[in-house]
Parts: C-alpha cells; sequence; structure tokens
C-alpha cells in the first residue's frame, strides 16, 4: 500500500530507524516537508498518509481517491478534518503515551533552571562576574530548593500522573486540580482556584478544546502567588499570551517557562520573545522530542499501520466527531 509522510523532516534528523514503519508496509514516499499547496498533489494516489502538523483539510481528503487511512505522528489531531474523514469513512488514529519521560524532564529541567537561578549564574560566570567578586561564591541570585514547595498539577493523565510521581522524588507538596467549571470536588483533587492560589509552581498538562482555551487569563493569573512559576508544555492556547505577558512585566508572579507558542515556527514574532529578563524561558517545542521519544512515536505509527491492515485495534480516533 503506498503510504506518504508528508513532513518526516520534522521528526528526524537522521538520528532515528524507519525499520518498524518498512516493516508495517511499503511502499513508502517520505517528504522532509510539504506546503499547503503541495498537500492534493502529494496523496493523490496514497493509500496511508501520514502526517505530524501538515493540513490534511476538506478538499485534499475528498480529493484523494485511494485513501484508507490517516495517521498522525503526534497525540494532538487538530490539523485533521475529522468530519471530512468520517464521511469518507477513512479512519484517523494518533500516538499516545510515547513522549512520557522526554516532557517531565523538560518539566523540571524547567523548575530546577528556576529553583537554581542558571540562567542568571551562567550569564554572571560568562560576564566575570565570579572572577571579579571577592567572595569564592557569589549569591547574587537567590537558590531555593523544590523540597518542600508546592507543585500544582493541572491535567492529571498520563503526563501529569508522571509528574508528579518525579516530584514526590524530590518531597514536594502535591496538589491535582479538579476541572475548572467543576461543582463537585473529587477525592484527591483540589478546586481550580486553589490550586492556582495556592502553588509554588504550576504545570500545565491538558489537551487544548474549547473547554480549555485561554485556561489561564489574567483571572487566574491574578490568582497566583508573586513568588509562583507557571509552566506550559502542553498547548499553547491554554494561556492567554497577552495576559501572561503583562503579569510578567508587572511583577505579578515571578516567572513562566513554556515550550509552546500560538504560532510555530514563530516567522511573524510574537511580544513573548521579546521579553528581555531572565524569568520567562522559551523553548521551541522540544519538550517532546528526545530521540528515544521520537523512536517510540515511530515504532508505535508502525503498530497503528500493522493492526488497522490487520482489522485490530489501533488507537482510533472517535471522541471529537460526538462531542
Amino acid at each position: 500500500m503506498l503510504t506518504v509522510f508528508l513532513d518526516f523532516g520534522s521528526v528526524t534528523r537522521g538520528d532515528v530507524d524507519r525499520t518498524a514503519l518498512e516493516q508495517a508496509v511499503s511502499p513508502w514516499i517520505y517528504h522532509d516537508n510539504t506546503s499547503c499547496g503541495q498537500v492534493a498533489e502529494r496523496i493523490r494516489d496514497a493509500e496511508i498518509v501520514v502526517s505530524n502538523k501538515i493540513m490534511l483539510d476538506r478538499a485534499a481528503i475528498l480529493a484523494a481517491s485511494n485513501l484508507k487511512l490517516i495517521c498522525v505522528a503526534a497525540t494532538g489531531y487538530n490539523n485533521i478534518d475529522l468530519v471530512a474523514a468520517a464521511e469518507r469513512n477513512i479512519p484517523v488514529c494518533n500516538v499516545r503515551n510515547y513522549a512520557t519521560g522526554s516532557v517531565v524532564q523538560h518539566v523540571f529541567m524547567f523548575m530546577l533552571n528556576f529553583a537554581c537561578r542558571f540562567v542568571e549564574y551562567q550569564q554572571l560566570v560568562k560576564n566575570g562576574g565570579w572572577q571579579a567578586s571577592p567572595y569564592f561564591c557569589p549569591l547574587d541570585f537567590g537558590i531555593m530548593e523544590l523540597a518542600g514547595k508546592t507543585l500544582g498539577i493541572i491535567g492529571h493523565g498520563e503526563l501529569g500522573s508522571a509528574v508528579a510521581n518525579l516530584a514526590r522524588a524530590f518531597s514536594m507538596k502535591l496538589l491535582i486540580a479538579e476541572h475548572k467549571s467543576a461543582t463537585v470536588i473529587r477525592s484527591g483533587r483540589t478546586a481550580f482556584d486553589e490550586v492556582m492560589r495556592q502553588s509554588d509552581f504550576i504545570t500545565l498538562h491538558c489537551p487544548l478544546s474549547e473547554d480549555t482555551r485561554h485556561l489561564i487569563g489574567s483571572r487566574e493569573l491574578d490568582l497566583m502567588k508573586p513568588s509562583a512559576y507557571l509552566i506550559n508544555t502542553a498547548r499553547s492556547c491554554l494561556i492567554d499570551e497577552t495576559d501572561l505577558l503583562q503579569s510578567l512585566y508587572s511583577g505579578h508572579i515571578a516567572g513562566a517557562a513554556i515550550d509552546v507558542l500560538k504560532e510555530e515556527p514563530p516567522v511573524n514574532g510574537n511580544p513573548l520573545l521579546d521579553y528581555p529578563h531572565p524569568n520567562l524561558i522559551i523553548t521551541p517545542h522540544s519538550a517532546w522530542a528526545s530521540v528515544e521519544s521520537r523512536q517510540r512515536m515511530l515504532n508505535l505509527l508502525a503498530d497503528n499501520i500493522r493492526n488497522f491492515l490487520q482489522n485490530k485495534p489501533f488507537n482510533q480516533i472517535t471522541d471529537a466527531l460526538t462531542r
């Protein structure tokens, strides 16, 4: 079955093994990247299409007469027109729980950077501040321990649970947020607003939906302690970027660390990128991207294809069509 990967370059720089993919189905056509204008032509004869972030819109899906399966090389599937796929009876599947270790260590990298003031101390050394210090250890920037600090986790699925497990090893206190709109607080959960008020660090691990878009805005940021930090390795639109920037400039929160922006890559710029102070850390959507994670994703993608061909369960996306 002819299988086309539209943006293979987004998951590899020659450091992953394609053996599992090749064993699952053949032949393959790998494109490093695909523009919007190239999609229809490239998938015209394909029976299976794989996309990480390339948009498969209604027109492209309806025009691909041989198409039998759409695979998303990621967990998020907002780049696929699921309604159009359903009209053609083309199943869509994603890959799940492949980047847990990579994302969790990224979250703690953020927290440890803030706790140890790594950015500031590294810059101090580069600027000669240590060399000029009268003391063996300059104490220009306050260092704190994660032990005893309260970590608020918003989204307690695979990733949130894994973050909680590692936080316990750091002797952190944990607050698991109840849904923001909930009227009943489940056992083991804490009301959303209380998590915002009490936490020293808040980390987001929920999907983006209409219910969670701008989950964190000025109201929620105003609830946070001035000493608290906000971390987002999930989806950019969970946070209102304008409100976050205002909170940083006003000093209302201690800082933020984000791995996602509203536009990626930010070819049109973003005001957050111009923020000049070290209490905002931005990484380029790389939390998921360990080589182990990317290899695991490709292997699971191959499993999805193989199971589809054998009429076995294969992570088919159905929930978005029944909301």
